[in-house]
C-alpha cells in the first residue's frame, strides 16, 4: 500500500466502493489485514447491515474522529506507523487533528488517489448496476418526451420536473447531478442551469440527465427538436454531432490513451470546421460518481484501462443559434466497446 501501513478514507464514495455503507458520516482506515468503520449513532443498524461482513463497524454518540483515534491502535502495529490520507477529501479542519496529542503516535502522510485507481476497472456487479441506471433513465426519457407540447410554452424548469419525477417513479435513488434542460439558443450553454425560459416550436432542446441503482451512475445526454421538422441547418448540426459520437463509441479501446480516444469525435468536427466551437472533453469515467477517472481529454495521456465505463459526449455549441450534445456510456471489455446506454441517437422531432 504504498509504503503505509494503512489508509484513512474520508471520501464518501471510497467509503462506499470499500465497505458498501452509504451514509452521510464516517471514516474507514484499511490495513492489509482489515477494514475499520467509525460511524455516528443515526447509522448503527444501516452501517452494520451494509457494511458489518466486510468492516468492523464501531459506533460513536459523540465525535467519530474522537473514535477513531482510540480504535487506532486496535488495527495498527508497532509505534510511529504511517498513515496515508485522502488529501482530495479531507477539510484543513479535519487535517488539523492530525497536529493533536492523540494522534501523534502515528505519521500522517498525504496519500494520492489510491482507491480511485482501483474503482476505475468496473466489475460485473458493477457493470449491471450502470447499466440497470442507464435502461430506467431511458425510460425515464421516454416518459418525459410523450409529455413534452410540441406547441411549445412548457418551461425549461417545467420539463425538469416532469423528467426528474418520471426517473423516480422508474426507480433511481437519486438525481447524480442537477437535471440540465435548455432550450433554443441556451443549448449553447454546455453547462447550462435550467431556467424558467418557455420552449418555443422549432427549437432544440437538451436534455442532461442521470440516474442511479445501487449507488452507480449513468449519465445520458439527448438533444431533440420541439414542434417542428428540424430545418437543413439543424439537420447539418445533429449530423455532424452523431457522426462523431458514433465514431468515438464504436472506435473506443482499452489501451489507447485518453488523447486519442478524445480525437476519434475531435478530429471529425474539426474537419468539419467546428473545432473551436467543441471546447470540452470528449468523455470521463462514471461510476459511484458520475464524473470519476479515467479522462478522454487532449490533455490525457494515460491509456484507458480495460474494465473502465465511459461517457462518450461531444458537442457542437453556435453562440446565439444553440447546441447539440449526444451522450452515451461505454464499457470498454476485453472485446471492444460495449454499450450500456441505448444507443439511440437518431434525431427525435416532437411535432
Amino acid at each position: 500500500m504504498e509504503g503505509l501501513d494503512a489508509l484513512l478514507v474520508t471520501s464518501r464514495p471510497n467509503i462506499r466502493y470499500l465497505t458498501g455503507f452509504s451514509g452521510s458520516a464516517g471514516v474507514v482506515v484499511a490495513t492489509r489485514g482489515m477494514l475499520l468503520l467509525v460511524t455516528d449513532f443515526r447509522y448503527d443498524e444501516q452501517a452494520r447491515d451494509q457494511a458489518g461482513t466486510v468492516a468492523r463497524v464501531e459506533i460513536e454518540g459523540t465525535s467519530v474522529w474522537d473514535r477513531l483515534l482510540k480504535e487506532l491502535p486496535t488495527v495498527t502495529t508497532g509505534t510511529l506507523g504511517t498513515i496515508g490520507y485522502e488529501t482530495h477529501a479531507l477539510s484543513v479542519k479535519d487535517a488539523e487533528r492530525f497536529s493533536s496529542a492523540a494522534a501523534s503516535a502515528w505519521r500522517w502522510k498525504p496519500a494520492g488517489e489510491l482507491v480511485e485507481r482501483l474503482r476505475v476497472r468496473k466489475d460485473p456487479g458493477e457493470i449491471a448496476a450502470i447499466r440497470a441506471a442507464a435502461e430506467l433513465a431511458t425510460a425515464a426519457l421516454r416518459d418525459t418526451l410523450t409529455a413534452v407540447r410540441p406547441a411549445g410554452g412548457q418551461t425549461e424548469l417545467e420539463i425538469a420536473g416532469l423528467l426528474e419525477g418520471a426517473l423516480r417513479l422508474h426507480g433511481s435513488e437519486a438525481h447524480p447531478f442537477p437535471t440540465i434542460v435548455a432550450s433554443g439558443p441556451r443549448s449553447a450553454l454546455p453547462h447550462a442551469h435550467t431556467s424558467a425560459r418557455p420552449v418555443a416550436p422549432g427549437e432544440w432542446l437538451l436534455l442532461d440527465f442521470g440516474a442511479v441503482v445501487d449507488g452507480y451512475c449513468a449519465d445520458i445526454t439527448r438533444t431533440v427538436v420541439v414542434g417542428a421538422r428540424a430545418d437543413e441547418s439543424q439537420r447539418a448540426l445533429y449530423g455532424l454531432v452523431q457522426d462523431a459520437q458514433r465514431r468515438a463509441r464504436e472506435g473506443i479501446r482499452a489501451g489507447m490513451t485518453g488523447r486519442e480516444a478524445d480525437a476519434l469525435a475531435r478530429d471529425a468536427i474539426e474537419a468539419r470546421g467546428f473545432g473551436a466551437a467543441f471546447g470540452h472533453s470528449t468523455g470521463h469515467g462514471v461510476g459511484l460518481e458520475v464524473h470519476e477517472a479515467p479522462r478522454l481529454a487532449r490533455t490525457a495521456a494515460d491509456p484507458l484501462p480495460e474494465g473502465a465505463v465511459v461517457t462518450i459526449e461531444p458537442g457542437v455549441y453556435v453562440a446565439g443559434r444553440g447546441g447539440v450534445r449526444i451522450e452515451d456510456d461505454v464499457h470498454l471489455s476485453a472485446d471492444g466497446p460495449v454499450l450500456l446506454t441505448d444507443g439511440c441517437t437518431d434525431l427525435v422531432e416532437l411535432v
